[in-house]
């Protein structure tokens, strides 16, 4: 059976070797036929702790690592989170 591939946003990065990653689908509603969204949070395994939060990657399914997590990251980011245009004070 092929593994599941899911696309979301890094929503947070704080534990080691841990991306935690936010999917959404669109999806119509039963009754009224309106797409809506839903959304989930996935905990995935991040080796290298290279994925930062705002990152969009893809992510697999893989056998259990830990108690939540059941995905690993697939090498390659699919789109990175902007980069503050922000300068600290006292920078020009």
């Amino acid at each position: 059976m092929p593994k599941r591939i899911l696309q979301g946003t890094v929503v947070s990065d704080k534990p080691d070797r841990t991306v935690v990653v936010l999917v959404e689908r669109r999806v119509a509603h039963p009754v009224y036929g309106k797409i809506i969204r839903r959304s989930k949070k996935y905990h995935a395994h991040d080796e290298a702790n290279a994925y930062r939060l705002g990152d969009v990657v893809r992510i697999e399914e893989c056998a259990p690592i830990s108690k939540l997590k059941t995905w690993r990251v697939i090498g390659r980011v699919v789109g990175q989170a902007p980069v503050s245009a922000v300068a600290p004070d006292g920078v020009a």
